[in-house]
């Protein structure tokens, strides 16, 4: 049985490396490694949503599992908006090609959209996290 306190160790550690890899999509970016950069805003999503996750007492082992829960739990109910919801399945299929797809390219003004759209994602996410939120 997990604690209260490890469970607020958990999500801030799980939000943290959302905000890393936030950081390290911008530097992909700026780098003009567009594949990579995806990688990370899809990385960036999933552990935020796994600090979520894991606020409400969740955890999953695989991706997919996230995923459903993160809709079944959030987007559907309403506590958060469908665009979200949308955004995450984008990024996931986008990580998707971009790292197993051959010949697969980004074009510069998508990924950009994507950086801000994932930062506005995290900000959204950030307000759910007690632990986080009272910093």
């Amino acid at each position: 049985m997990i604690t209260q306190e490890k469970r607020s160790t958990v999500v801030r550690y799980w939000f943290e490396k959302a905000e890393e890899s936030m950081a390290s999509a911008r530097r992909e970016f700026e780098a003009g490694s567009l594949s990579f950069a995806m990688n990370r805003l899809y990385y960036a999503a999933f552990y935020a949503v796994s600090a979520l996750l894991m606020a409400h007492k969740l955890s999953f082992k695989k991706h997919s599992g996230v995923r459903a829960a993160f809709h079944q739990r959030f987007i559907k109910p309403g506590l958060l908006e469908r665009k979200w919801g949308r955004l995450y399945d984008q990024l996931f299929e986008d990580r998707q090609e971009g790292d197993y797809l051959v010949f697969i390219s980004f074009e510069p003004d998508y990924v950009s959209t994507r950086l801000d759209q994932c930062a506005q994602f995290l900000e959204h996410i950030r307000p759910l996290l007690p632990s986080i939120s009272e910093e």
